[in-house]
């Protein structure tokens, strides 16, 4: 009997990549072997070229995500619980403050566990609706959390360079930026789900996330359109504020300086300037946190970017590091907001004496808010 038509699908051509790697490898395995059969579909064919990873990869991966996880539940539990039980802090700018320590808390929570999981198994053992369910919880929390400290820069600048003629933020302003981000970042976070790109299993097959093998424009449109709402504009948009509030503070120092001058005395202190100043900390405090966002994100980006250009060679060891960067931004605020803040240091003693391991901070500056003086004033 002769097969006339015979269609082998993009299996066939998994199978030649392969192929051709089997005299390198020495070895049929591939790192898809472990892949419940009914993950397959989403598995893109460049991934059946790689042999298996070591197992030392899996467990270290698993390790680290492990202890992320348990350092970014608890550092921003306790940034949310203080921030809530603390009358002091209960400030319209401290609103930007837990929701970001909200967004991050809620991606450990829900990425961390099952990675660990999956890490053991050496693959994705949850399914196919999980694994779309884990990719969305990524994009959402990881957008809601840059346009959160978007909002905060644009607080600082609000402060800062606008100084007393700036109108102060109140809580129902608050509140509805926060509504806006959630909105915003669930409306990109949906779209693969209805066609507009993809989720699908990452290269070490353990996690999921965008698809950025898929060639057709479509796909392709949603991860550049995305970058662009989610990264450069929020980039462009913190330089742009912190570039201005840079300025603000290097003229007020000038200024103070060439006072000083006039008056023959050493420097000018007063009750504004120690405002200025705390505000310049927290300015200072809220910039390296987002270049730490940056750079835990960038990678991710490298690589989605890689896949979809076709610029380099993208390795299931490669796709490991991109995890954990993007995971490791959840990690970094309860860290730099308890280190750099006494207000909420002194809040944190109080309620968790065994954490003191130095004296109590006096100083009684907001957690990245507004400026507390102008909190105080009445709207013009």
């Amino acid at each position: 009997m002769a097969i006339t038509s015979l269609d082998p699908g993009p299996g066939a051509a998994a199978l030649q990549a392969w192929g051709g790697q089997m005299a390198a490898y020495g070895s049929n395995e591939t790192v898809v072997d472990k892949v419940p059969p009914d993950m397959l579909h989403l598995v893109d064919p460049h991934w059946y070229q790689f042999p298996p990873m070591d197992p030392l990869w899996h467990g270290l991966l698993g390790l680290v995500m492990g202890v992320l996880g348990f350092i970014s539940i608890t550092g921003n539990g306790m940034v949310v619980y203080i921030s809530q039980t603390t009358k002091t802090l209960k400030t319209p700018s401290n609103i930007l403050v837990v929701n970001l320590a909200f967004s991050d808390f809620c991606m450990m929570l829900v990425m961390s566990p099952p990675m660990v999981v999956s890490c053991y198994y050496e693959t994705w053992v949850f399914g196919p609706l999980a694994c779309q369910l884990y990719a969305c919880a990524g994009s959402l929390f990881g957008c809601a959390s840059i346009w959160t400290m978007t909002m905060i820069a644009f607080d600082r600048y609000n402060v800062i360079v606008k100084g007393i003629a700036a109108k102060p933020m109140t809580i129902n302003g608050a509140l509805l930026r926060v509504l806006g981000i959630w909105a915003f970042a669930l409306s990109w976070t949906i779209a693969p789900l209805f066609g507009w790109g993809r989720y699908v299993p990452e290269g070490n097959m353990t996690a999921c996330g965008t698809d950025y093998f898929d060639k057709t424009w479509v796909n392709r449109s949603y991860i550049l359109v995305y970058s662009i709402a989610c990264y450069y504009m929020p980039l462009f948009l913190i330089i742009y504020s912190y570039f201005f509030i840079v300025q603000a503070v290097a003229a007020h120092e000038k200024a103070m300086r060439e006072q000083a001058k006039k008056m023959n005395v050493a420097s000018l202190r007063s009750s504004d300037q120690a405002n200025t100043s705390a505000e310049c900390k927290l300015a200072k405090v809220a910039l390296m946190t987002i270049s730490l966002w940056f750079m835990a994100w960038t990678p991710y980006l490298v690589i989605n970017y890689a896949g979809i250009f076709e610029t380099m060679t993208i390795s299931p060891l490669m796709t490991i590091w991109g995890s954990v960067f993007a995971k490791a931004n959840a990690v970094y605020n309860p860290i730099v907001y308890g280190i750099s803040h006494p207000k909420y240091r002194a809040a944190l003693y109080a309620r968790f004496p065994a954490l003191a391991c130095a004296p109590e901070p006096q100083d009684n500056t907001s957690v990245a808010s507004s400026a507390t003086a102008t909190e105080e004033k009445p709207s013009a």
